[in-house]
């Protein structure tokens, strides 16, 4: 089993560093290049650029909760939890 994850190309895990535009401030957010290939089919699929979308999802949690202590992570939890949902229905037909 951990075979499956050790070897795994080493390209998954290299960090990428994006300039993003968040209510009218721009930053950057460096991910390992596997979240921001999650971050652009999340985007894809719901027909937005991936700064657009993360710029929606950013909106929603300033508008949730008030604050957002860390995008980075923010983001990386966001990725997991579509994996998640995802996974659910292969669960729970096996």
């Amino acid at each position: 089993m951990c075979h499956v994850y050790a070897s795994t190309d080493p390209q998954r895990y290299e960090c990428t560093t994006r300039s993003l535009r968040l209510q009218g401030s721009v930053t950057s957010v460096r991910l390992e290049n596997e979240f921001w290939e999650i971050l652009d089919y999340l985007a894809h699929s719901q027909q937005l650029s991936s700064g657009q979308f993360i710029s929606e999802l950013y909106g929603e949690v300033m508008a949730t909760k008030g604050v957002v202590p860390n995008l980075a992570s923010m983001l990386r939890v966001a990725c997991a939890v579509h994996l998640h949902i995802r996974a659910e229905p292969a669960a729970r037909s096996a």
